[in-house]
């Protein structure tokens, strides 16, 4: 008796903790993106409205509130963000082919390589690079902007993509070739379909990687370049409403790209991958 009730009991505690974690602050963003005003010791708001929404989605103007539109930066941290994903993945596919497929010398240290940019503080790496970006007339600029996120996601894409591809028996690209198929034939019909999900992965990491970038993004792109992390990182020191309705707008292309994957994922779209 005392066995059968613990089953249940543990579940609820379980399932209590998961939404105390993950729930409880994504609720309190919430609250404060809605806040008109929330003063201590009150445990919600005194007065609730959109009035941050409509401002930072440009749709009325009230300086009393200290908000501002967030299309130019959100216009400038899409094109970034999906420029350097399409440029990261051209560059990551075939390296990762190479890395997992092809007998080449070195490959642990060229694996090794990769990791470069996230092996010492990404701080110094960015000071150091900022003289070099400014004699080349890429400091401030959006070209360089996406030239760092493609520095710093590409251990990710690589990595990943390395791993969806050393995921795929030797012996079905053998079998390929020994039937007629060429090595380009093979990797386009065999490999590509089968590493597909697992590039898919690398893909949405990537770009929600390059999304949320902060900290080259800091040393190399201001002044004149303004992403939703940047505006996120000023706002949070004057404004937790404004800084709360950037969060939850950050929030939604990740969360769009999740449910593109998992449905993906299904068992029946898997499936017919492989065919």
């Amino acid at each position: 008796m005392g066995i059968r009730w613990q089953k249940p009991i543990f579940k609820a505690l379980a399932i209590g903790l998961f939404v105390f974690i993950v729930v409880g602050p994504l609720s309190s963003v919430v609250l404060w993106s809605v806040a008109i005003k929330w003063y201590w010791p009150h445990v919600l708001p005194q007065e609730i409205g959109l009035a941050y929404w409509k401002q930072a989605l440009g749709l009325q103007r009230d300086w009393a509130i200290a908000a501002v539109s967030i299309w130019d930066a959100f216009k400038n941290s899409m094109i970034v963000s999906i420029v350097a994903t399409v440029i990261t993945m051209a560059l990551a596919i075939p390296a990762a082919y190479a890395l997992a497929k092809l007998r080449l010398p070195l490959k642990a240290v060229f694996l090794l390589l990769f990791l470069m940019p996230k092996v010492f503080p990404q701080q110094p790496i960015f000071v150091n690079l900022l003289p070099v970006f400014t004699r080349w007339g890429l400091a401030g600029t959006l070209p360089g902007v996406m030239l760092i996120h493609i520095l710093v996601c590409l251990l990710f894409g690589t990595w990943i993509s390395t791993s969806a591809f050393k995921a795929i028996p030797e012996s079905l690209e053998e079998a390929a070739r020994s039937v007629g198929a060429t090595r380009w034939q093979a990797f386009w019909r065999i490999l590509m379909p089968l590493a597909a999900p697992g590039l898919l992965v690398s893909t949405v990491f990537v770009f929600v990687t390059s999304l949320t970038e902060f900290t080259g993004t800091f040393f190399l792109g201001l002044p004149f370049v303004t992403t939703l992390p940047m505006l996120l990182y000023s706002a949070s020191g004057y404004n937790m409403q404004f800084a709360s309705v950037l969060a939850l707008v950050l929030l939604v292309p990740s969360l769009l790209f999740m449910v593109l994957t998992e449905r993906i994922f299904r068992p029946e779209h898997l499936g017919s991958l492989g065919r």
